[in-house]
């Protein structure tokens, strides 16, 4: 693709790209397998010797083409799909760590990632230390270990709508001789670019706002190209020294700036076989097509909902980081100028008892596990996503007992207004 073409262009255009006489619309090649004339042939895929497609659980040329697009979308080296965005987590972080290793992570990360890295990663030999993200530099670096592997963070966390110093994190993770990785999810990379400030690993759970409607679970990581494996043998060995499983193979030498997606797919995708659905990449892919268009509605309806719930007399405090009252305004500005997301958190003066009876009498928002499409939803994180937390963790990862996670959706802002007001009145 055009490398100048704009954003909006790019979620049309790029990813499939068809050739005289070939179907306009981007084909499902729901085919686990794939025939080639020559056993030699065949022999040099699994060597990595030529690229190809030979079986789908490695690599698919539908979801070939949705990742190319995502990673245009991030400016990225290279990226792959998942079967979720925990999945795409778990790859980003453990394609570079195993027992032994360590990983600095902001205290505010989705609750599923918290409990991944801080628990069934720890049964597997990796140790984490919590960083709160608005912590200084200094104290960023004292996070830090010998055996410290990966910085890990979110644009936005969800639910507590921090919004992440992107190059402060940057600095700390490059200082110490490891990548940046950053889940990219709430903002999207129509409202943000991580790569651009500095991030070298950028993953998405294309579930939310990428798919839009809530049919297709999935997850997405782009590679920058940017970070020196080679710099690091000693750190990296699994980059930069002999992959046995395939036949001494070394990343670093043999892929260049897409060293770290080729391993991931060619090692982790072989191994654990999250690997997304052709099915479920043909409907990312039409979900990508408006995701611009979304995102402008659901940061005009978000904004409106968050001004009009700031001056109602039954709530007791807003966070958005589109009100010049929240202390992320400022960072907001900077790293997305033009929006941030759909997501606005709150908490009602009655506590978490009126939050509790507000979510029971709404109408038209639905209680919901999800976030982040089309449709406005609502949820208690503390009893549902965050439960698995005890106290001291809710506080570190900024949710507080009353925190009502409300997900804007793109109906008429009207309506979404009107349904908060009758359930308010109620309580």
């Amino acid at each position: 693709m055009n490398k100048q073409y704009r954003k909006e262009t790019i979620c049309i255009q790029s990813g499939w790209q068809p050739k005289n006489g070939e179907p306009r619309v981007l084909p499902i090649c729901q085919s686990t397998t794939f025939k080639y004339e020559s056993s030699e042939q065949m022999g040099r895929l699994f060597d990595l010797e030529e690229s190809g497609y030979f079986y789908s659980r490695l690599q698919n040329p539908t979801n070939d083409c949705v990742a190319a697009k995502i990673c245009e979308l991030e400016g990225g080296e290279a990226a792959m799909l998942t079967s979720s965005g925990q999945a795409a987590c778990y790859y980003a972080v453990f394609n570079i760590c195993e027992a032994g290793d360590h990983v600095v992570l902001s205290s505010t990360v989705y609750g599923g990632t918290f409990n991944l890295i801080t628990c069934t990663m720890k049964k597997m030999g990796v140790e984490c230390t919590i960083v709160d993200p608005d912590a200084s530099i200094q104290e960023l670096a004292e996070a830090f270990r010998p055996n410290t592997k990966c910085v890990f963070a979110e644009t936005i966390a969800n639910p507590a709508l921090v919004v992440l110093d992107i190059e402060k994190f940057a600095k700390a993770a490059h200082d110490h001789q490891v990548p940046l990785i950053v889940d990219n999810t709430f903002a999207t990379p129509i409202n943000c670019n991580p790569i651009k400030w500095g991030a070298d690993i950028v993953i998405h759970s294309t579930t939310k706002y990428m798919d839009g409607h809530a049919m297709a679970l999935g997850g997405c990581i782009v590679d920058s190209g940017n970070f020196d494996w080679s710099a690091y043998p000693d750190k990296f060995p699994g980059l930069c020294t002999p992959d046995e499983s395939y036949h001494g193979i070394i990343y670093t030498e043999k892929f260049g700036r897409a060293a770290y997606l080729t391993k991931a797919t060619t090692q982790l995708m072989r191994d654990l076989g999250s690997m997304q659905s052709p099915q479920n990449a043909f409907l990312l892919n039409v979900g990508l097509e408006t995701l611009p268009l979304r995102m402008e509605r659901h940061c005009y309806n978000a904004q409106k909902v968050a001004e009009y719930l700031e001056g109602h007399e039954k709530v007791a405090w807003v966070n958005y980081p589109g009100l010049k009252s929240c202390k992320y305004y400022e960072t907001a500005q900077k790293y997305m100028p033009k929006g941030t997301c759909g997501v606005i958190s709150f908490g009602l003066k009655g506590g978490r008892e009126a939050a509790s009876k507000m979510m029971d009498l709404l109408e038209l928002a639905a209680i919901v596990t999800h976030v982040a499409d089309a449709r406005t939803s609502v949820l208690h994180p503390a009893s549902h996503t965050h439960r698995q937390m005890n106290e001291e963790q809710l506080k570190e990862a900024g949710v507080a007992p009353d925190l009502i996670r409300f997900s804007v959706g793109i109906e008429h802002i009207d309506d979404i207004i009107a349904d908060l007001e009758q359930a308010l009145s109620k309580i």
